[in-house]
């Protein structure tokens, strides 16, 4: 595997983005064959039953994805403030949002302390945070 940086970072999941495609188009062939039973009582509850069961899986598929990174983004915080405290004594600052968090878990360990300060003060956007890391750390292992 090539090495991780700015550029290449981004995780995308095949099977996830396809399920995303494959819901879509369901949610649409759904709807137009909703709208075309709208004069037929015969299909108009199993149409609209499979619209709303579309749309229960699209609900279910987006809060699986949005809990497993906030999980996940909570185990980050805890392990960035603990790399915070090992290598400063002190813990992380109290104005970093948990996203400009996790983009300072790209930060090696000689710039972390420096960036996190940085990014409290300017109050940083985790893509410019990612951007001033001169030294990347790879996260292999996120969601």
């Amino acid at each position: 595997m090539e090495t991780q940086n700015y550029q290449n970072h981004t995780r995308r999941v095949p099977g996830f983005l396809a399920l995303g495609a494959v819901l879509l188009l369901s949610l649409i062939g759904g709807g137009v064959n909703l709208y075309k039973s709208i004069g037929d009582h015969q299909r108009l509850y199993s149409s609209a039953l499979v619209l709303v069961l579309v749309g229960c899986v699209i609900v279910t598929a987006v809060y699986a994805r949005v809990f497993a990174l906030k999980a996940q983004d909570r185990a980050i915080r805890a392990e960035e403030n603990l790399r915070h405290f090992m290598l400063t004594g002190k813990p992380l600052d109290g104005r970093l949002e948990p996203l400009q968090i996790v983009a300072l878990r790209f930060a090696g360990d000689d710039e972390f302390p420096g960036l996190a300060i940085r990014a409290a003060e300017q109050s940083m956007t985790p893509d410019d945070i990612k951007k001033a890391v001169k030294y990347w750390r790879a996260d292999l292992r996120r969601v």
